[in-house]
């Protein structure tokens, strides 16, 4: 791989990792309701199960879908049903007194904490492998870069290393900007506003997941 080949990549993964989406939303969410730091556990969630992708499409299992178009309608419409479940969760979730929040997240033991990261991991992990389609991108996409007359697992791990840089960076921009409104979430009107509103996208986008075909 020339240096020119791998610009384009880093010129393309970002224009591709800016765009706002079930993954960005749910960064900012966690970032506006938990903060930063607690936002770092879905950011890792979200990136281990891109990571993954990318190596199962390498591995061939892009193909496997396109040859299978049943199975990938399948896993298509269990991403979407997830989202959806995840927006009508957000929809509804109560909205506690701001004056006791931080009281009750101050007596929380470390126990409780520990499995409260664990959830934001999970849920990262989940909206972020809830799309089979990016299996399919990322099957298409790596190809492109990837020269094949020199070894392939070096270029390989370079464009993975380049493609999580990148990723991250917006995870934490998307993160910073849900930390900055955090604080006005403490009024409780708004912060139900918010939960309707991320409910509502995170529902639209399980919908276009279920309704567009590949």
């Amino acid at each position: 791989m020339n240096l020119h080949t791998w610009w384009l990549f880093v010129a393309t993964v970002f224009v591709i990792s800016a765009i706002p989406g079930p993954n960005m939303l749910v960064v900012m969410t966690h970032g506006a309701q938990h903060g930063l730091r607690r936002a770092t556990a879905t950011m890792a969630g979200c990136l281990s199960a891109l990571v993954i992708m990318l190596s199962v499409s390498a591995a061939g299992l892009g193909v496997f879908l396109k040859a299978w178009p049943t199975m990938f309608d399948a896993l298509r419409l269990i991403g979407a049903a997830y989202l959806i479940y995840l927006g009508v969760k957000s929809w509804r979730a109560s909205v506690p007194a701001a004056a006791n929040a931080d009281e009750a997240l101050a007596q929380e033991g470390p126990t409780k904490r520990e499995r409260s990261l664990g959830a934001l991991y999970r849920n990262g992990f989940l909206v972020a492998g809830s799309n089979p389609k990016a299996i399919l991108f990322a099957a298409a996409l790596l190809p492109q870069f990837i020269d094949a007359s020199k070894a392939t697992l070096p270029q390989f791990g370079i464009l993975v290393a380049t493609f999580a840089v990148i990723e991250v960076s917006w995870y934490l921009v998307y993160a910073l900007c849900g930390a900055r409104i955090g604080s006005t979430l403490k009024s409780g009107r708004v912060a139900r506003a918010f939960n309707r509103l991320t409910g509502g996208v995170f529902v639209g986008f399980g919908a276009m997941m279920a309704l567009v075909r590949h």
